[in-house]
């Protein structure tokens, strides 16, 4: 039977045996414990009545950036973006511009506060104030403020301010582009009108300091180089020539003579038999005139032989009988070689000439040289401030159109999406919120610091906990005596905690109550 006992006293749960204990010590401390509950409850409640309401009113703001203008004006007018504007709307809506105007609408200003005042004023304001993005080209302003109608006009005013505020600010970092722009244009017409002056002063104290000069020289140095050495080859070969003619007429004799008559008549005979010959090839010998050249071949014959037949000089050699003459191959040799003489002094004086003309053109090719680096350096300069000048030109003319969009708000636009509303309802910890938290925490800090009692207690609480610690079984268990007395006192007890513990809902309900009706 014993063992028996023990087996089921251990078999029982750790919380079974904890919950006689914990009602027996409720009911000790019933007053106590309930009017804890009671006490946090209605603190709860109380605080949650004292707590400010919290009204938040906000407003979106739409960035247009795409509009008809934009396609038009590609190209020629810059736009700023959305992501900037969303970057920097923070730093615009928090300004000291704008929150001067937001002090003034809040009513703030009216008890004139000192400088120090206002800073605190603004970093409350800051702090109740949000600004977010939900989408790229959407901007919410939120603004929170104990007074309903306060926020809804703060947030209106946060969006007129901002709106107003990034429009103007657009508009003057485009006019103060423009402004840069412009001077940067003047300071390069001044640098570019410097550099044509240089340029144009160096041109004319070095004529040959031209775009171009050093290739014609160049061109010219080849050709006068080419011609050169066809005249040192053609002097070459005319004096290679005067030479041939000259060996040629070492070898004939200026004057030729016919010495007899018989030798003239000889030659006479020789041209007419030739005369014959280039007849016969073309006549037949019955022609005229190969006969008539046939009579005059036997006239010169006889005439030979009579000549011949005549009886010599005795001791006297045959006298010359004819006139003497020219060599006419002399004379032509010697013409050919006047001719080569006077060709190849032409060919020298055209080298002399070249040669003289290649020098000149050295000399102006090494001027052209030592005045190239000064030339491209201020071809370099003038080339740079001309390029950068006509863009600086064209982005001034951009930055122009750029000015007159935003001056006429035609670029990036703001748009109020969803205007400002006048809160009804309160935003944040309500009073339910607040008076739900307290009732919870009431149920659990009076169970906590009970079990709390019941775990530090060292006292024997019930029959398990002897059987559970000392291992002895346990036969029976004797309940107190309650008198009469006691058990007055404890129906007392339990009235008042019973009474403390229906404050609550009664309290909670009248609050309730007062609420729906708008009275609190």
């Amino acid at each position: 039977m014993t063992g028996l006992l023990m087996k089921s006293a251990d078999e029982l749960p750790a919380a079974y045996s904890i919950v006689p204990v914990a009602m027996h010590e409720f009911r000790r401390r019933a007053v106590a414990l309930t009017a804890l509950f009671a006490g946090i409850a209605l603190l709860g409640l109380f605080i949650g009545l004292l707590l400010p309401k919290k009204y938040t009113s906000s407003t979106t703001i739409l960035v247009e950036e795409r509009n008809i203008i934009a396609p038009l004006m590609e190209g020629r007018a810059v736009a700023t973006s959305v992501v900037d504007r969303a970057s920097i709307l923070r730093e615009v809506a928090f300004s000291r511009k704008v929150m001067d105007e937001i002090l003034k609408t809040g009513g703030w200003m009216q008890d004139n506060p000192s400088p120090l005042e206002q800073d605190k004023l603004i970093e409350k304001i800051v702090g109740r104030t949000k600004v977010n993005n939900p989408r790229p080209n959407l901007i919410e302003i939120s603004y929170t403020d104990t007074d309903a109608e306060r926020a809804y006009l703060v947030t209106k005013r946060f969006a007129e301010l901002v709106i107003q505020e990034s429009l103007s600010t657009k508009e003057r970092e485009s006019s103060e582009a423009y402004e840069f722009i412009d001077s940067q244009v003047k300071q390069y017409h001044d640098k570019l009108t410097q550099a044509e002056s240089e340029l144009e002063a160096f041109r004319n104290g070095n004529p040959d300091a031209r775009p171009g000069t050093d290739a014609d020289v160049n061109a010219r140095i080849g050709e006068l180089r080419r011609i050169a050495e066809g005249g040192r080859m053609e002097l070459i070969d005319l004096r290679s020539q005067d030479q041939a003619l000259q060996s040629q007429l070492s070898g004939e004799s200026e004057v030729s003579m016919v010495q007899t008559r018989a030798g003239q008549f000889r030659a006479r005979l020789a041209e007419l038999q030739s005369q014959r010959d280039q007849l016969l090839l073309t006549f037949t010998e019955q022609h005229p005139d190969v006969v008539r050249v046939q009579h005059q071949i036997r006239d010169l014959e006889e005439d030979l032989r009579r000549e011949q037949n005549k009886p010599a000089s005795a001791g006297k050699p045959s006298a010359l009988d004819g006139n003497a003459t020219f060599n006419p191959l002399y004379a032509e040799l010697k013409s050919k070689q006047a001719e080569v003489r006077r060709q190849s002094a032409a060919a020298a004086a055209r080298i002399a000439s070249a040669e003289g003309m290649l020098a000149d053109e050295m000399k102006r090719s090494g001027r052209i040289a030592a005045s190239e680096s000064t030339l491209a350096e201020l071809t370099r300069d003038y080339e740079v401030n001309r390029d950068l000048y006509q863009d600086l030109l064209k982005r001034r003319e951009n930055a122009r159109v750029s000015m007159n969009l935003d001056a006429e708000q035609r670029g990036l636009s703001f748009r109020i999406q969803e205007p400002a509303a006048m809160p009804l309802r309160a935003s944040g910890l309500r009073v339910m919120h607040v008076a739900l938290g307290g009732l919870v925490l009431a149920l659990l800090l009076p169970l906590g610091l009970l079990f709390g009692v019941i775990k530090l207690d060292p006292r024997v609480r019930s029959p398990q906990q002897i059987e559970r610690d000392a291992g002895l079984p346990v036969l029976a268990a004797m309940p107190a005596y309650v008198t009469e007395r006691q058990r007055r006192v404890r129906l007392r007890r339990y009235s008042l905690a019973s009474l403390l513990f229906m404050t609550v809902p009664l309290v909670y309900g009248l609050t309730y109550l007062l609420k729906w009706i708008d009275v609190l």
